[in-house]
């Protein structure tokens, strides 16, 4: 099989997004795409974004941007002005893909629509993520990150019962459109390779953010929806079961209902301890239904687990639940992730050089393997510009005199 650097080496992808569509870029750029982040003169304001390297609030330091951009290259240029249209169309030109999150319509509006794009390059794949995608009812409606995943559903699963609902986590709305997009964005890239054209690919955040957490599939299961319950999980209107289950030094993950064969192996664990309570030999783990038990029984059966997880830390149950196949995770923070002797032993993590930070900093590494080199990081986010000679005078072919024009008319 002959060797390739990366599956996306030989495309160009223009990333006009904002933070609904990052993700998307640097999807592509550590598959090997050669991405040029497409920022206004003075830089995209998204790096102002908190958290920044040292506490220091600077536009080159804000460790966000530099997440999120890496692998990419990056210049500046307004794309409003009539000048900067004509040179984003010659960038078109040589170009695979175009990201862009702005609102819908705002493309047209501007000159610089798909119908328009692919008259000059017919190759070319659009993708554009919004919100609520380029029609229907909410197409126009501005909303904020957790506005989205409360409509998804996502919110009213989240915290404790008697509180009100909580976000989850970082803007997860964003990634889940930005994955989507760069996916999305590869089956128009195949549909090209096989017929030779281009795709406008509508990327919306809301379908996505509400198909994975599959609230509606458990209503066509057991016709309930599930509600928030903390660390405990509503199922059939009948009783709650456990998820998160304390341990001596944290938590771990672990459901009972549809895995037989786990529950029944930690019950063997539990009584080659002296910790299962007589009860659990009379039952056939491999008949009990759980989607069909009742409260009283789950508390009964629960409570005796509860205590056994108690006497052990989180790493040692992990231990004995891979060594006994039984359905148990470790619920992990940030830094316990940077400790996890599995992901030391795949080679995860990677340290990329920021010079001008004097220093490196660990990224998560590739999120899948394979017997060819077809992931890569090799650069870190750019700075403000610092692609804008590069492109404009080397492959634009713009003259030294030209190029200050654009920078002192601020087009660049």
């Amino acid at each position: 099989m002959e060797h390739r650097e990366s599956i996306l080496a030989p495309y160009r992808v223009l990333d006009l997004s904002n933070e609904w569509g990052f993700l998307c870029g640097r999807l592509l750029a550590d598959l090997g795409a050669d991405v040029v982040k497409v920022e206004k003169p003075g830089g995209e304001p998204a790096r102002n974004i908190a958290p920044f390297f040292k506490d220091e609030p600077n536009p080159e330091k804000s460790l966000y941007w530099l997440f999120y951009n890496a692998n990419k290259k990056g210049i500046t240029l307004d794309i409003e002005r009539s000048d900067g249209k004509e040179i984003f169309k010659k960038l078109v030109k040589k170009a695979d893909f175009v990201i862009e999150s702005f609102e819908p319509g705002y493309m047209d509006d501007i000159g610089l629509g798909y119908s328009l794009l692919s008259e000059i390059n017919s190759r070319i794949v659009m993708t554009s993520i919004t919100p609520f995608g380029q029609s229907g009812p909410y197409r126009d409606i501005t909303p904020s990150d957790i506005a989205v995943t409360a409509l998804s559903g996502w919110m009213y699963q989240c915290g404790d019962p008697d509180r009100a609902p909580v976000r989850i986590s970082l803007p997860q709305s964003y990634l889940h459109a930005s994955a989507q997009a760069a996916g999305g964005s590869l089956v128009a890239h195949y549909h090209r390779e096989m017929t030779g054209e281009g795709q406008h690919y509508d990327a919306p955040a809301l379908p996505w953010l509400t198909f994975i957490h599959q609230n509606h599939n458990w209503y066509l299961a057991a016709g309930t929806y599930s509600r928030r319950q903390g660390q405990r999980w509503e199922w059939t209107g009948r009783a709650i079961q456990r998820y998160v289950w304390e341990c001596k030094n944290g938590y771990v993950a672990f459901a009972m209902i549809g895995f037989p064969a786990s529950n029944k192996a930690l019950a063997e664990w539990m009584d080659s301890e002296g910790m299962a309570p007589a009860f659990f030999k009379e039952i056939d783990w491999w008949e009990l239904d759980f989607s069909d038990v009742d409260q009283e029984l789950r508390n009964r059966i629960e409570d005796p687990i509860m205590d056994f997880f108690r006497t052990h830390t989180r790493e040692e149950i992990f231990k004995e639940a891979v060594s006994r196949r039984i359905l148990i995770l470790p619920v992990f923070k940030a830094d316990d992730m940077l400790e996890s002797p599995e992901l030391a032993a795949r080679q995860y993590w990677t340290e990329l050089e920021h010079p001008e930070l004097g220093t490196s900093i660990t990224f998560p590494g590739a999120f899948f393997k394979s017997s060819e080199t077809l992931w890569n990081i090799k650069r870190r986010a750019p700075l403000i510009g610092e692609h804008n000679e590069e492109i404009y005078m080397k492959e634009l072919g713009f003259s030294r005199e030209e190029y200050i024009l654009l920078k002192e008319n601020h087009i660049i």
